[in-house]
């Protein structure tokens, strides 16, 4: 498997990957039109900043081969990513890499701007001595208002707090529980944060929410000689409206380190002597893009190897420890939903999953995405994995409703999916055993304990006698081994299920005698 590095990394990150045994291709800088030929050859890519990976890029590819892309750094607004979604592609980011230097970053911005140390430097530089020029302000016991409380966020919090100054912090999806843990007043409303700091810093990701988050309406929701900070990324403060804000003194000063545009040629900010800009430095530390480059590069091993997803942004999040544990509900969802759609007839309309038990306190978004992957896989191999089977249902207009349960039940934890169809329902529960044994236990309401081998064989039919004898003697006359067998039934002499695990698939001419034996009503060969 190749890996395209499209921007300049350390050579740790290509030690990293051959050692995992893939390919690698450096090509830092490469243009569109190159990058256009390459991607249809690459299994994985790695890029920074510099490479935009556009969703006409994505759209023209003719192969399923790119399975990841990795962004060495926190933001991935570079990569179009429900473009990458929808054709499949796990988009990955290294968030934990550079928080260290960015939170850093902040704090410097803080001092700089507070007491005027690039301005006082450039004037020394020039052979001036002008102390009373570049009288400062103290920042303890001051306000900062910190907007987005992630991981950057929050160290910045923690930093803050240890110099004196009362921390506020305004994130509608971040607990109590989290902001207790750095001394954070949560602001109920952007509002009430800008009117009450005499600091503001931005720690969110820019998208269509946080575009002009900042502009010139929460300008004047400001205290008048407020100080403002953004390392975070260009766009979300209207460069226009804190320019005027500044120009008309409710604005004090600016502390930026990133643009709308970079290289900021011609941005007004610059000719401002209250703005202190640096050229998009936050992660620009030897130990941040060091540890960025072996995040980025390990993670695309693991990607690759099938060793599981990290910091995927288009996934549910996961951590090594837990994709151990829910290895094996993971391996029974794929192969219950690969049963279900062999099982069935006519075309789905609806899918319920119901998670009962211990299971219920997991991650059971990546069990559901993995069990809609088997759903799909017999009918569109290429291209579904869990990222994109989501959408290709959706598209399909096929309504998935997934619930937790409290109810008791025979299993410590238990997984229930119902497929409706245009001609009535299937429903398959399954679960665990010991600690890496997923067996299904129920079909449409027959008590079972099937294992999910390659080759089964599901038979409907009526509890009589010699029933099974016929079966295997059909079986045995085409040599075909029965590993196991187990027989579910709801009373004496009416409907019962036979589900037998085979050695080998079972030819037609052999699926069509069996249908023929007295009280079969259906057969299904079905392969995992």
């Amino acid at each position: 498997m190749l890996v395209l590095i499209t921007d300049e990394l350390p050579d740790v990150c290509v030690e990293i990957l051959k050692k995992a045994g893939l390919e690698v291709l450096k090509k830092p800088g490469v243009k569109t039109d190159e990058l256009k030929a390459l991607i249809d050859t690459c299994d994985g890519i790695i890029l920074r900043s510099g490479t935009k990976i556009t969703a006409t890029l994505l759209e023209n590819t003719n192969s399923h081969k790119l399975k990841a892309i990795c962004r060495a750094g926190v933001g991935v607004d570079n990569v179009d990513v429900p473009a990458a979604t929808k054709k499949g592609i796990v988009v990955m980011n290294t968030p934990e890499g550079n928080i260290t230097s960015t939170a850093e970053h902040t704090i410097a911005l803080l001092f700089s701007l507070s007491r005027f140390i690039p301005q006082a430097c450039s004037s020394m530089k020039m052979g001036k001595w002008e102390r009373k020029q570049f009288t400062g302000t103290q920042i303890a016991g001051k306000t900062i208002g910190i907007i987005g409380l992630g991981r950057v966020g929050r160290q910045v919090a923690k930093r803050a707090a240890a110099l004196e100054m009362k921390v506020i912090g305004y994130d509608p999806f971040i607990s109590p529980e989290v902001t207790s843990q750095y001394s954070i007043h949560i602001s109920h409303d952007l509002k009430e944060l800008l009117s009450q700091a005499d600091y503001i810093t931005i720690h969110v990701p820019f998208n269509n929410e946080t575009k002009n988050l900042i502009k010139q309406r929460e300008f004047s929701y400001m205290k008048k000689g407020v100080r403002i900070i953004n390392c975070a990324r260009g766009g979300i403060i209207s460069e226009e409206d804190l320019f005027s804000a500044i120009k008309n003194g409710h604005v004090a000063g600016a502390a930026i380190d990133v643009f709308e545009v970079e290289p900021p040629t011609g941005n007004k900010l610059l000719e401002l002597d209250q703005v202190v800009v640096t050229p998009h430095l936050g992660a620009s530390t030897e130990e941040a893009q060091y540890a960025v480059a072996v995040e980025a590069a390990e993670q695309m091993a693991e990607a690759l190897t099938g060793k599981g997803f990290r910091n995927a942004v288009n996934l549910p999040p996961h951590n090594p420890e837990e994709y151990a544990i829910l290895k094996p509900y993971i391996t029974l969802a794929e192969k219950m939903g690969s049963l279900l759609i062999q099982i069935a007839r006519g075309n789905i309309q609806a899918v319920d999953i119901i998670y009962t038990g211990d299971i219920c306190k997991r991650n059971i978004r990546l069990i559901t995405d993995n069990l809609l992957v088997g759903l799909l896989k017999p009918s569109l191999e290429d291209g579904v994995n869990i990222v994109s089977a989501p959408i290709l249902l959706s598209e399909r207009g096929i309504k998935i409703n997934v619930t937790t349960s409290n109810r008791t039940s025979d299993f410590t934890s238990l997984i229930t999916a119902k497929i409706t169809t245009a001609t009535g329902e299937i429903i398959v529960s399954g679960t665990v055993f010991g600690k890496n044994e997923p067996r299904i236990v129920d079909i449409n309401g027959y008590g079972v304990e099937a294992t999910l081998n390659e080759y089964m064989l599901i038979l409907f039919g009526k509890d009589k006698p010699g029933f099974i004898g016929d079966i295997g003697s059909v079986l045995g006359q085409k040599k075909i081994n029965i590993a196991q067998m187990t027989f579910g039934r709801k009373e004496i002499g009416g409907n019962a299920i036979t589900v037998l695990n085979v050695d080998a698939t079972i030819p037609a001419e052999c699926l069509q005698q069996i249908e023929r034996l007295d009280h079969i009503k259906s057969v299904h060969l079905i392969n995992l």
